[in-house]
Order: structure tokens, then sequence, then C-alpha cells
């Protein structure tokens, strides 16, 4: 059987002061208790082993040492690698992360950032692309107002659209300039995988892409919509190999979904890139075991979620911070000369 919790109000009667300044003293309220009161009542608590009420702490000082995450999916290499980053300065600062994951729901992201503002989080960080959503959007932004209002901070990985700080990715700039430099291979027709058509970040990987191939005067690609997972990627991938594409280059939106698409081509014996020539997006540390190496656009991931971390901790001003982060094409054994 565990050991007895002792109480605030034994504190304060062992101490020989009122409950409500024993409060101030452990709470970390901000009125100002004297040093002798203070030096007895924490002296008394470590003699009598009291632990703190994390809960009546964040009461008392409106505010806790908690910094709320909130991303799509966990299990995506794009969000543990930002949410790295969020950690590694979070925890430099003393403070504790807590994750929420949406299931890509875009719902969620207001049901949680509801939640962490009632246990009173410091701040939070929302990662992953807004949505067409209007209705979940309009929510989503009356929770950040209501968070922003009990004194916490948000900043956001994705786009611009909320009035918070945010860390933008170079999506578009990055699709155009991967499809620049694939067509410079030779490649003149091709597919993208596009990833759900509600997605902000989808919608503009395809748009950069799109302007890259009219840059170099190639028609518009073959587009096959799919989930944003691995196995987004292969049902796509098996849709595009079903409707005799003659594409010599795809493209999918995200490395994961490229990952999927791979398999499919490999299930259905087309070569990898003998065949078809595959790029992806993201830079994902999980590439560094695909054969063969996937081409595509790298974003310092780990890096966005410490430049997020930073802002959203930093009281900065009244006016949102916008810092972008520009992607580099890196091509390998996955696209060919065509």
């Amino acid at each position: 059987m565990s050991a007895r919790q002792v109480t605030l109000a034994e504190v304060a009667k062992q101490a020989g002061v009122s409950l409500a300044t024993a409060s101030r003293v452990l709470n970390g309220s901000t009125r100002q208790v004297s040093e002798d009161l203070s030096e007895r009542v924490l002296r008394t608590a470590e003699e009598l082993g009291y632990v703190p009420n994390a809960s009546a702490q964040a009461l008392a000082r409106n505010s806790s040492s908690l910094v709320g995450l909130v991303v799509h999916d966990i299990t995506d290499p794009y969000f543990s690698c930002i949410a790295a980053g969020v950690t590694r300065v979070a925890e430099e600062a003393g403070l504790v992360v807590v994750l929420g994951t949406t299931g890509r729901r875009p719902e969620r992201e207001a049901e949680l950032l509801s939640t962490l503002r009632a246990h009173r989080a410091r701040a939070v960080v929302l990662a992953g692309s807004r949505t067409t959503d209007r209705a979940s959007q309009s929510r989503l932004a009356a929770e950040i107002d209501a968070f922003t209002e009990q004194g916490g901070r948000v900043a956001c990985v994705s786009q611009a659209k909320l009035g918070t700080d945010t860390v933008v990715p170079g999506n578009r700039a990055g699709g155009r300039a991967l499809a620049r430099a694939l067509t410079e291979l030779g490649h003149k027709k091709f597919a993208v995988l596009g990833g759900p058509s509600d997605l902000v970040v989808a919608r503009d990987r395809l748009a950069g892409f799109k302007a890259g191939l009219a840059d170099a005067g190639i028609a518009p690609p073959v587009v096959v919509n799919g989930a944003f997972t691995r196995d987004g990627g292969y049902a796509a991938a098996m849709e595009l190999l079903g409707s005799k594409s003659r594409a010599t280059c795809v493209f999918a939106v995200t490395d994961v979904m490229a990952m999927g698409a791979m398999a499919a081509l490999r299930e259905r014996g087309v070569r990898v890139p003998e065949d078809m020539s595959i790029a992806g997006f993201d830079d994902i540390p999980t590439l560094r075991d695909t054969v063969p190496a996937l081409s595509t656009v790298r974003l310092p991931l780990e890096e966005m979620g410490e430049i997020a971390a930073g802002l959203v901790l930093d009281a900065g001003g009244d006016e949102a911070r916008t810092v972008r982060v520009a992607g580099e094409v890196v091509l390998r054994a996955s696209t060919a000369h065509n």
C-alpha cells in the first residue's frame, strides 16, 4: 500500500501559518510572502515530504510548466522530427511537453487546444497543414483567441492563416524547384500522387510542381489523390498503374506516400528508376533505409520544431511573426535520366 500523501493543510498547521500563506509559497502565487515565512513553509514541506499539486500551482500562477504539441499523426516521421525539435527546446527551458494527436481530423485541433487551455498550458505548438474546411478553422481560431486571452501563446508549423507566430515550410517553391530538376533529367510525362485535396500543404506542393512543369513547357501532370500515409501512397500508385498512364516520373507530395508507392511499383514488377522514376517531399530520416534512395525536397524538420518552440516561448510583441523555411532539392537513385 502506498504512503499517504501529505496535504497542504498539514504543512500549514506544522509551519504555524494560514492555509492561504502556505498556498502562496508552495503554489507560486504572485502575492508576496515574507522571507522568514517562506523559508519556514518550504522547510516544513520538505520535512513532511509534501508534493505540490500541479493543478493548484497552475491555477495560482494562471499558467503551468506544460507546453502542448498538437500533431496530425505521430507515427509519421515528418511530425516525429518536428516533435523532437519542440521537445528539445522546451526541456532546455525546464518545461514539459504534452502531446496530442488529431488523427488527421481538423476538428480535433480545437478540442485539444481547449483541453490544454483548461490545464493552463503555458504555450502550444500546432504542427500540421491547414485545411480548406472553414468551419473547423473558424472554431480553431476562436480557441486560439481564448487561449491567448488567458495568457498562453500559440505557434504553428504550417501556413500563416491563423494570425499566430508561424513557421512556414517552402512547399510551393520546393515543388516548383523539384519539377524543374526532374524535367532537366529529360522527363516529359509526369504523374502526381497528390494527397488529400482539402489540405493546403498538398495543394501548395502540387501547385508549385505544376508551375515548375509549366516553366519547362511541359504539360500538366496526371493527378491521383490519396491519404497522407504509406497506404495512401500505395493505393494511389495502384490506381495510377491501373489507368495505363504513360508517365515516366511520379511525384508523391510526401515521402511517406512515396514509400508506399514504391512498394506498389515493386509488387507490379515496375522497376525504379529503370521503368519509372519517383520522388517525394520532406526528406524524412527513414529514407536512409530506402532502396533505391529516394529523391526528395529536404526540409529541416527538427529545426522547424525548434524554431516554433523558440517563437512560442519568446514573449515577442503583439504582431504575429512568420519564419519561412526553404526546401532543398536532393536527387538520388530513385530518379534517372529519361
